[in-house]
């Protein structure tokens, strides 16, 4: 019998896949993985029972033209340069395929979400992983570090801003940095937006602004909607270059679901013109100053997150494993977002995306098992 090609050891159940089936299997508060527990908004339900029956064949590879449309009128582009693709995992690793292969590097910071190192593994490339900093005032880019990572092999850099795990978001000098030096190397910039209208401050800056030649912007109808099972992404591409991203597309789902992207396009116009997004971040934030002030009357460091529905806490005497099956809580242990450096001792990654009711029995739980 022949055997598997090597990249199968990529295919290991995922820290958030096995921690939400030991929820379910547990009977656990999941405050691990990222989706919401509560349902999408009524438009956008609506508008899906709207589109199913009538818009159900293939749209295009590069997307429905509707859909295009309000991508690009949200984010200040032409829909020229709008591509849609089966969520935001899928637009990430068409533009691993698009951008960077053997021989190349890919740099992005650590802690790391989990998707970019094994896609950059699947092309062929070299993933460079470059540490955050953690003090009392939150997570922090090093620049230097930043700067000495780069190489003449390097060929695009990651960045997620409102970054996920640490909710942080990069300031408009942090981004500027990161441009001029992308400039200098000539690298390709790919910006992970998904979490674009969730910010507790100032909106965040889009790094598209700064690098516009070099930037690929990656958004999610799913994080925007809170519906993350509808798989509608899309990327953002500088002038002149979508053809070949939709191209590559082609060839791996063809196309995201029809019906779903003219319920999403829909959607987009409503969500901004009737408060929802405004109204989405009050509500999480309320859910995350209920989480990080239960954590903290447990005795956690908390990290306040600018941005995302997660955030990052540092628990004495906590084992992630141990807490979900005996203590029927779910959370993620942040080593898990590491692969080439050490991760901070004794910090989990907590989801606030969920009711204020099981966050509530989630401190609860917590305290009960921190006390036994």
């Amino acid at each position: 019998m022949p055997s598997l090609h090597d990249r199968t050891r990529l295919s290991a159940e995922s820290i958030f896949s096995r921690m939400s089936r030991l929820a379910a299997q547990h009977g656990a508060v999941n405050l691990g993985q990222g989706f919401p527990s509560t349902p999408p908004p009524d438009f956008l339900l609506d508008a899906a029972r709207r589109a199913v029956g009538t818009v159900d064949q293939y749209s295009p590879p590069i997307g429905l033209p509707a859909l295009r449309e309000a991508v690009a009128h949200d984010l200040g582009a032409e829909a020229s340069q709008v591509v849609i693709t089966c969520g935001a995992t899928e637009a990430m690793f068409a533009l691993a395929q698009t951008l960077y292969g053997p021989g190349d590097e890919l740099i992005a910071f650590e802690p790391v979400f989990d998707i970019y190192r094994p896609q950059t593994v699947m092309v062929g490339a070299t993933f460079v992983g470059v540490p955050l900093t953690l003090s009392a005032a939150g997570w922090q880019l090093d620049i230097d570090a930043l700067r000495r990572a780069v190489t003449p092999r390097t060929r695009a850099l990651i960045v997620n801003s409102p970054f996920n795990p640490t909710g942080s978001v990069l300031s408009l000098t942090e981004l500027q940095e990161i441009a001029n030096l992308a400039r200098q190397h000539d690298f390709w910039l790919i910006s992970d937006e998904v979490y674009d209208e969730l910010y507790y401050a100032e909106r965040p800056v889009s790094l598209r602004t700064l690098a516009p030649e070099r930037t690929f912007t990656v958004g999610s109808a799913g994080k925007r909607l809170d519906a993350t099972g509808w798989r509608i992404g899309w990327i953002l591409t500088p002038q002149g270059v979508a053809p070949e991203v939709a191209g590559l597309h082609q060839w791996t789902t063809f196309c995201a679901p029809a019906p779903l992207q003219a319920a999403v396009a829909e959607a987009l116009g409503t969500a901004r013109t009737s408060g929802f997004y405004e109204a989405l971040r009050s509500s999480y934030r309320a859910r995350m100053e209920t989480l990080a002030a239960g954590l903290r009357d447990l005795g956690a460091e908390v990290f306040t997150p600018q941005g995302t529905y997660f955030l990052t806490a540092r628990l004495t005497g906590v084992n992630a494993e141990r807490l979900v099956t005996e203590g029927g809580v779910a959370v993620i242990p942040l080593d898990a977002f590491y692969r080439t450096h050490a991760a901070p001792p004794e910090m989990l990654r907590l989801a606030f995306c969920k009711s204020q009711l099981e966050i509530e029995e989630a401190l609860r739980r917590l305290g009960r098992f921190l006390g036994s």
